[in-house]
């Protein structure tokens, strides 16, 4: 990126505006892919913690402190500067998290899942696919919604509802 900005300069001072706009096309390129991978990131976390609820049906701090970073993590990354647009727009994300984030969740899940008693490709048979991804989708809405000093609240009572969600609530592990 440095090599970018001092071509930026270079284009300016030299008056050549079409190459300056180049490279700064360029470089807001760069920005939202380097947003996008921090997004992929996070929304690869919350999946493994909704699958690892969903096959052991229970709850720990541990993954209810993971799920809820993610989702925090998720906002303030998806929000752009103008505070309005989001980077990821709330019709866009079961597209993104099935040709995107899936696959990948399921293998890395595999090896924290019963202590990594499933294969990815025996857990992939096992987990529902669609419960799952309605999940996440849950949980993503609430960061269009709330803000965020009230989104772990939130998202804390909605995991109550997930199975082992009561236990965890009542400190029943």
């Amino acid at each position: 990126m440095t090599q970018e900005l001092t071509d930026l300069r270079n284009s300016i001072l030299q008056e050549r505006y079409a190459d300056a706009l180049a490279i700064v096309d360029e470089l807001e390129g760069m920005s939202k892919k380097a947003i996008l991978r921090q997004i992929k990131s996070f929304l690869k976390i919350l999946l493994i913690h909704l699958i690892k609820n969903q096959v052991e049906q229970r709850l720990t701090n541990s993954w209810v402190a993971s799920i809820r970073n993610a989702i925090l993590e998720i906002q303030d990354v998806n929000l752009k500067e103008n505070k309005k647009s989001y980077y990821v727009n709330q019709d866009e994300w079961e597209d993104f998290i099935q040709d995107v984030v899936i696959e990948s969740s399921i293998a890395d899940a595999s090896l924290e899942v019963m202590n990594g008693k499933y294969s990815q490709f025996k857990l992939a048979e096992i987990i529902d696919r669609t419960k799952l991804i309605e999940n996440a989708l849950h949980f993503l809405a609430l960061t269009y919604s709330y803000s965020a000093k009230e989104l772990p609240a939130i998202v804390a009572e909605s995991l109550t509802q997930f199975p082992g969600g009561e236990d965890w609530k009542a400190g029943r592990w």
